[in-house]
């Protein structure tokens, strides 16, 4: 498989030789092994492999959620790793977006509090014309009074959407977001990151364990034991049912 290194400058994400070790000595356990993978700017991702392989691992590190043992990684065309605290959290504040499984919405806030409130922590005023394009996309026009708790998982996903894409990152990360959802709502907010990527320039990087899931995506990359394991363009479910259950027969 032919990896793009991370100087290219149509990746907006890129790792090299990007290791991840936990523990030291003989109990220690190597997540990433020596894994150079780049992600092109405008596509939609799907990490996939069998449990244990390291996907969560790499779509951490890749979020700079979790710090490489060793490797380079880039953001944007530029090195990340190495930045201290500080600097990561404006870096994710700034340029990352996260959808996760959980939805992860303050309960206490409306729809449109929990969508605009990490610009308001950033001290930044929302682009009104965005936010107004984004709400009628997601179909949220009548429900951004609502509360999490009045809100189906759906509509809650939505809104997890509309949050990460409003600040107009370099690339939106999603860990399993159709994982609590019914097969209509997983399909309609799949719709919405394929739209994000292919429409508006986004970057999406999605870890799923969900062979419908991820041949939504352009690609798909696959992993065992804590290395790359091939890639598959332009997924069909089937293609991705057999490559998954080739790389667990070979455990």
């Amino acid at each position: 498989m032919s990896i793009q290194a991370p100087e290219a400058t149509a990746l907006a994400v890129a790792a090299q030789n990007l290791t991840k070790t936990y523990g030291t000595g003989p109990t220690a356990v190597t997540a990433l092994d020596d894994v150079s993978v780049g992600f092109e700017r405008g596509k939609f991702t799907a990490i996939m492999g069998p449990s244990g392989s390291g996907k969560s691992t790499l779509m951490h590190c890749l979020a700079t959620l979790d710090t490489p043992t060793s490797g380079a990684l880039t953001l944007g065309g530029s090195r990340v790793d190495g930045l201290d605290d500080d600097a990561l959290t404006t870096l994710r504040r700034d340029r990352v977006g996260f959808v996760f499984q959980a939805f992860n919405l303050v309960p206490t806030l409306s729809a449109e509090q929990n969508i605009v409130l990490p610009l308001e922590l950033a001290g930044k005023k929302p682009d009104a014309a965005w936010m107004a394009e984004l709400v009628e996309r997601l179909g949220l026009g009548s429900r951004l009074k609502h509360k999490p708790h009045e809100l189906s998982g759906g509509q809650q996903q939505r809104v997890a959407v509309a949050r990460a894409l409003l600040p107009r990152p370099d690339v939106v990360f999603g860990d399993e977001p159709t994982g609590n959802l019914d097969s209509s709502s997983g399909a309609e907010v799949l719709r919405l990151l394929q739209r994000s990527a292919h429409e508006d320039g986004q970057t999406v990087i999605m870890v799923t364990h969900d062979p419908v899931a991820a041949a939504s995506a352009d690609r798909v990359v696959l992993l065992k034991d804590g290395r790359l394991a091939g890639e598959i363009i332009a997924p069909q479910v089937e293609q991705v049912s057999s490559a998954l259950a080739r790389l667990g027969a070979a455990s």
